[in-house]
């Protein structure tokens, strides 16, 4: 499976998700965290890519890349910025 499958099949599932929780996703302090975070995975990602700590089989991936990162990378900020505060405000909400 490549990379750009696997990403779109778990932002989808996450956009479902998201959906169901947007009671507890308030829109403007998840675009702040959304170009926060976007921006520090850019920064970071090309860090760790361009010394050598990760890297990409070249035939899995889109070969979209912003910087040395390929843009599937940016998937997993993305689940982050609507998985976490939804699992916050449901523990807020148990205990």
């Amino acid at each position: 499976m490549t990379y750009i499958l696997l990403t779109i099949s778990v932002l989808s599932v996450f956009a479902i998700y998201a959906f169901l929780m947007r009671r507890w996703l308030k829109p403007k302090p998840l675009a702040v965290a959304t170009g926060v975070l976007l921006l520090l995975t850019l920064v970071f990602d090309n860090l760790i890519i361009a010394t050598g700590i990760v890297d990409y089989d070249p035939e899995k991936i889109s070969g979209i890349r912003l910087g040395v990162a390929p843009i599937e990378d940016f998937a997993y900020t993305l689940v982050a910025l609507v998985l976490v505060p939804s699992v916050f405000n449901f523990l807020r909400i148990r205990l």
